[in-house]
């Protein structure tokens, strides 16, 4: 299912998306642009009282053809409010980064990775497993990858994890401003 924009909302999905620019530019990195403007927005899923809420826009940054780019999403926050003990799964995935232009560029899903980090908040008991809690697991996200599980305790239960994207700008790419989006859902 294609991730929403908040406002255009009508009924629960089941992801949660971040916008993502970024620019390649020739010759010295280029200052770093918004890709949005005013304070980003939250989108949220909610389905039997289990959400995720991640940063709507995020700007990861400008670098030249052959350099790595690499920074934080912001925070990712699922709360569950189930009846029991039941697990979830969050995932992750990731489009191919492109430009508007003409003819359209594009940086393959495989030159994009992910590590999801330890988790910072963790309320309400149970257990939580990071996905990639160090740099050195981070995954390449060609295809859908978990980002945290966790088996909630008795009582309402909150994990944050603030993931680190890592995009490598193939050495052919043209300069541009490049954007993509990564979906986190959970169930």
């Amino acid at each position: 299912m294609s991730p929403h924009r908040a406002a255009r909302l009508r009924r629960p999905v089941p992801a949660a998306a971040t916008a993502l620019a970024l620019v390649l530019g020739l010759g010295a990195p280029a200052a770093p642009v918004t890709a949005s403007t005013g304070a980003p927005a939250v989108i949220a899923w909610r389905a039997a009282s289990l959400e995720i809420t991640v940063p709507n826009t995020v700007n990861i940054g400008s670098g030249v053809a052959g350099s790595t780019l690499s920074d934080t999403l912001g925070t990712v926050t699922v709360v569950d409010a189930r009846p029991g003990v039941p697990p979830w799964t969050a995932t992750v995935s990731s489009t191919d980064f492109t430009t508007s232009g003409s003819p359209v560029q594009t940086i393959t899903k495989a030159n994009v990775a992910y590590w999801s980090g330890p988790a910072i908040v963790s309320t309400g008991g149970g257990t939580r497993t990071a996905g990639q809690p160090t740099e050195a697991q981070k995954v390449v996200l060609t295809v859908p990858r978990t980002a945290f599980s966790a088996r909630k305790g008795a009582l309402t239960t909150t994990t944050s994890w603030v993931p680190t994207l890592v995009v490598t700008l193939p050495s052919t790419a043209a300069a541009g401003f490049y954007t993509g989006t990564i979906t986190h859902s959970v169930a």
